[in-house]
């Protein structure tokens, strides 16, 4: 049973729709007693950082999302905002994240002819995949996904960094340690790339065989 969060900054409804259209149950839950029981979790999220932890701190579900983000046989998978909320901190509202991949969130700053570029980027965009991983096959040439968001994240440790995209400048799209994956794109509007990630996804975290 796949738990998705609910703290209020989410588009539930179409991620629980492309995981009953693979054959996976779904829950939507806020409950910290239930996500402490929960083996595969997805953090999603639209909206502001500042907002989004606010959000966890009020529904008592920061410390459970740290604990189960320290479970080998947990997986956590954040979406978009639900990627960044994984990160130590972000420039927007100068707010302290998760903390449970080392980056940081910054917002896109474009200088001379990329000033033309609109923030948020919105949008369809490639992947470029770093190294070997079970859920973005780096044969692939055709991996792209629809994006929407004005800030980006950069991770400390390129380790943590499984495909970079470019806006302008070059951001890290997919990151991830341990267990705990995090993708800026948003899956569930992407079509069968979506598809394609989210059965992946599902059988390395054993909820699809």
């Amino acid at each position: 049973m796949i738990h998705i969060i609910d703290y209020e900054m989410g588009n539930l409804g179409s991620i629980q729709n492309m995981l009953k259209k693979l054959g996976a149950p779904s829950v939507v839950t806020s409950s910290p007693d239930e996500i402490l029981k929960a083996k595969q979790l997805i953090l999603p999220g639209v909206g502001g950082f500042f907002k989004g932890m606010d959000q966890l701190a009020k529904l008592n579900l920061i410390q459970p999302l740290k604990e189960k983000a320290q479970d080998p046989e947990s997986h956590l998978l954040g979406i978009c905002l639900g990627m960044q909320l994984l990160t130590d901190y972000s420039e927007e509202g100068d707010r302290e994240g998760l903390g449970i991949i080392s980056a940081k969130t910054i917002r896109f700053q474009f200088e001379g002819d990329q000033k033309r570029l609109k923030v948020p980027h919105i949008g369809w965009n490639f992947i470029d995949v770093q190294k070997e991983n079970p859920y973005f096959p780096i044969y692939e040439k055709e991996n792209r996904y629809y994006f929407v968001h004005s800030y980006h994240v950069q991770v400390e440790n390129n380790e943590d960094c499984l495909a970079r995209s470019e806006y302008g400048i070059e951001f890290d799209s997919i990151i991830q340690r341990g267990n705990n994956l995090g993708a800026q794109f948003h899956p569930e509007k992407s079509h069968k790339f979506g598809i394609a990630f989210f059965k992946r996804w599902l059988k390395e975290t054993g909820a699809l065989q």
